[in-house]
């Protein structure tokens, strides 16, 4: 599990596959990065941009597979119950009380 902690917000927990698919998006590739961390205020723009970036393929890869299993006759295919948005929407309004207060967010510790 993640729990993500600022002096701003609540506690954010999160499943470890999804806190990990989020710390993916956010460039955090590395285990170490994914295990104990800290997102300052000036990587937070990015972090929200590349959520928002994110959620928006997602969303037109769902759209292109229905798309396409239509126009091929197929049954419609199958996605996790709880979208990328559900998911992300969250920690992205986490990180905005977060910058405009200026202050971190940190996991792991």
């Amino acid at each position: 599990m993640y729990k993500f902690k600022s002096r701003v917000t609540g506690d954010l927990i999160m499943l470890e596959p999804n806190g990990r698919q989020i710390l993916k998006i956010l460039g955090r590739t590395e285990e170490a990065d994914r295990a104990r961390g800290i997102l300052e205020p000036a990587d937070m723009p990015g972090a929200i941009a590349a959520l928002h970036a994110a959620i928006a393929a997602d969303e037109q890869h769902r759209k292109e597979a229905m798309e396409q299993a239509l126009e091929e006759g197929l049954p419609p295919p199958s996605f996790e119950g709880i979208s990328l948005r559900q998911r992300a929407t969250p920690f992205i309004a986490m990180i905005e009380r977060c910058l405009e207060a200026n202050k971190e967010i940190v996991w792991g510790v």
